[in-house]
């Protein structure tokens, strides 16, 4: 015995679902790179304010690393493909006028070094981790705002797909 099932009016739906993966992540990134962008932002956000929590009252606190906190898009790993984005410090000297003391003179500070400084210490100076608890204390909210938002956008290309696919 013999049973044979046949789907007719599926065609929309099957050029639907091979037209996704050229939709969902283009060169440009598409709703990857725009979910992750936005879960990339929460921990940005953290670290920040965790950073402003140290610095506060201090003296020669300039605001400087705070600002130069950012969420970017970044290279996938050696040999992959795929989206990545980093929360890193962008690179920037601090103003020497603001830093003359003794200890610092003829010396460049940058962000990079006193965001290292205050991450991990150094035989000087205890650390005050500022970046690995705003991943600690997000992360999970950072992976539920991505869900959400690459689950929406990707609904909004499907329901487009399946528009130009019906005629």
């Amino acid at each position: 015995m013999k049973i044979e099932i046949g789907l007719r009016g599926m065609e929309g739906v099957l050029k639907t679902l091979q037209s996704l993966p050229a939709e969902i992540v283009t060169k440009r990134g598409g709703p990857v790179k725009l979910a992750l962008a936005k879960g990339a932002r929460v921990i940005r956000d953290q670290a920040r304010e965790n950073l402003r929590a140290i610095t506060h009252g201090s003296d020669v606190a300039t605001g400087l690393l705070e600002s130069n906190v950012i969420a970017s898009r970044g290279k996938p790993i050696l040999g992959g493909n795929g989206e990545r984005y980093l929360v890193r410090v962008r690179r920037k000297a601090y103003d020497g006028e603001k830093l003359k003391r003794k200890e610092n003179a003829g010396k460049r500070v940058s962000t990079h070094k006193t965001a290292s400084l205050l991450e991990y210490g150094s035989s000087h100076q205890p650390a005050t981790p500022w970046l690995r608890p705003a991943v600690q204390m997000k992360a999970q909210t950072a992976i539920n705002v991505i869900t959400a938002d690459l689950s929406r956008r990707i609904d909004v290309i499907v329901k487009k797909q399946a528009q130009i696919n019906k005629r």
